[in-house]
């Protein structure tokens, strides 16, 4: 029986020195989709990106002089469940994208590999959708 998705209800989020290439990047090359994108002039506010499989993504351009919210460019990670990781993996491997760790099948069941956005951050593309939660 297969559960129903989940609404995501902890957004992950990113700050880059280049805000709307990486969301050019996210959206054109990865396959994120582009939700709602909110600038204030040159600088991006607030965007919102959506997985097409389920959850997303938020981000916005640094601001180094936020200190109670400023996260450093290219120090983000993020593990994105798709059930085309093959298909995923041979289309951003020819589109040019910087692979740091090859396709392979991992020892818990999943197939996965990883790249780096063009600010550096990390993301890793896998079949793995976590362990059911318990009942009771």
């Amino acid at each position: 029986m297969e559960t129903p998705a989940r609404t995501p209800s902890i957004w992950p989020t990113l700050q880059a020195h280049d805000a709307p290439a990486l969301i050019d990047f996210l959206v054109g090359t990865v396959g994120f989709l582009r939700t709602a994108v909110y600038e204030d002039g040159n600088r991006v506010a607030h965007a919102q990106l959506d997985w097409p499989e389920g959850g997303g993504i938020m981000l916005g351009s640094y601001k180094p002089d936020s200190a109670e919210w400023c996260l450093r460019p290219g120090t983000f990670g993020a593990y994105v469940v798709t059930d085309h990781v093959d298909s995923l993996y041979e289309r951003l491997k020819a589109a040019g994208v910087k692979v740091i760790r090859e396709i392979e099948d991992q020892p818990y069941g999943s197939r996965e590999f990883a790249i780096a956005d063009p600010e550096g951050n990390k993301w890793s593309f896998g079949t793995y959708r976590g362990e059911p939660r318990p009942t009771g």
